[in-house]
Order: C-alpha cells, then structure tokens, then sequence
C-alpha cells in the first residue's frame, strides 16, 4: 500500500494585483485503493490543488509538504512525479500537434516504466483499453486531442490513466462537459484502475453525478482555500440537497 500525503499546504500564486493566497492549510491523507472526492464552489482552491500535486510552475508552494510513501514530491521536478506514480486528468486537455496518440502513449509508457513495453502486448492492451472506452481505432494515428470533442478528450484522459497505472490519480473535473453516455463510460474506466491496479483516486468536482458511478470512500469540502468539512458519501448527498451557500455564508469575507 503507498500513501500520497498533504501536510498543512500553503499555495500562492502571483497575479497583477500581487500575491495571493489560495491553498490556506489544507492536510489530507490519500491511500491506494480509497477514493476522495473534493468539492466546493468555484475559487475554493480545488484545481489548485492537484496542479501543485503535479508541479505547475505557476503555484508557489508557501509552507507544508506533499509525500508519497514518504518522499518529496514537491523536490520531484513534473517528470520525476510522474515516474513516481502520480496521475494528472486535466480540466483542459491541450492539444499536442504532429504527436500521434500511439506515439504518445508509447513515449511515455517508456518514460514512466524506463523500458519499452513489448510492442505485440502493448499493442492488445491498447485496443483493448480503447474497446473498452469506446474510442475509435482510427483515433490512435490521430494527433493527441486535435480536433477532438471534449468527451473524447476526457475519455483519451482515462485511457492514459488504465496504460499508464499510476499509484494514484488526480482527476480534476473529469466529468465537466460529458454527457450521460460519455460520463458513463469514463467512470468505467476509472473503477477499472481502481479495482485492478489498487488506484488511489483524488476526484475533484462541483457536482454529484460523477459520484453516483464512481463511489468515494471520503469527501472533502473545500472553501476559501480550506476545508471546511469531511465525511462519506453522505456528505455528497446533503451537498447536492443544499448546496455550498451555508459554507459560504461561515467564510471569510476577502477584499
């Protein structure tokens, strides 16, 4: 079992009105295997977060730490955190012209395991993970995400995520943009990584569709940088009956 672990995490970035302030102190505690969603409203630091668990250079890690299984991650430059077993799903996949999906997938299945995969299997497994997201053959010669739509986008995410087995994922609104069928089909994709490979999963989303294919273990409600409240599943529950307005309503004003 690894362990991703959050201690007390002071993020800032630098903007034209000067620093500020987003993550304020936040410690959590992430096992393979467990599933935590972290919701909240919109600024309450949660796609901070996992851009700081991946190295983005434009957040400034104030004080706190971030370890898997007891090491400095934030010492970790992006591709040492990747090799390490840490799994970024962005909010916004880019577009990676005159790079093939294969090419890509391949390149970087290298990188992460420090040897090429046997071509024959890695080829089966490819298609495989492909039938199963529902992705069309001829999108492996396809430059990753050109032209793409934003569910087969999220679903090429997933795809990464079962090749590449991390230890642990950081799906930052993974479900934003997706239809039923689209939102459908990426859950699967994630409760296979997590019932095959032991994934430990950090879901972050507004909303509690996702939650209802993806069951999480934990949830964590961020607000104004913090987290204002934990609990299980329920707690997704109360949060799609009431909203955020009573978190909000506790929080700091700020100018």
């Amino acid at each position: 079992m690894s362990t991703l672990e959050i201690k007390d995490l002071h993020v800032s970035i630098v903007t034209e009105q000067g620093v500020k302030p987003i993550l304020k102190g936040v410690s959590l505690t992430i096992k393979t295997g467990e599933t935590h969603a972290i919701m909240g409203p919109n600024g309450s630091g949660k796609s901070t977060l996992a851009s700081t668990i991946a190295g983005h250079p434009r957040y400034t890690v104030d004080s706190g730490s971030i370890t898997l299984d007891g090491e400095d991650v934030l010492a970790m430059t992006v591709d040492q955190r990747a090799r390490a077993g840490l799994f970024l799903a962005m909010q916004y996949p880019v577009e990676i012209p005159g790079v093939t999906m294969t090419n890509f997938l391949r390149t970087a299945k290298t990188a992460i395991d420090g040897e090429a995969p046997k071509l024959r299997t890695w080829t089966k497994d490819v298609k495989a993970a492909m039938s199963q997201l529902r992705i069309e053959p001829e999108f492996a010669e396809r430059n990753v995400n050109e032209g793409f739509s934003g569910g087969e986008k999220k679903r090429h995410e997933i795809l990464q995520l079962e090749l590449l087995k991390p230890k642990f994922a950081v799906l930052d609104e993974t479900d934003s943009g997706l239809d039923v069928d689209a939102l459908k089909v990426v859950s699967e994709g994630v409760n296979r990584a997590i019932e095959t490979g032991g994934l430990g999963t950090i879901l972050i989303t507004h909303y509690t569709r996702i939650l209802r294919y993806i069951k999480p273990d934990f949830v964590h409600v961020f607000v104004d940088g913090n987290i204002a409240e934990q609990g299980g599943p329920e707690l997704a529950d109360r949060l799609e009956e009431e909203g955020y307005d009573r978190y909000l309503a506790q929080a700091p004003a700020t100018a």
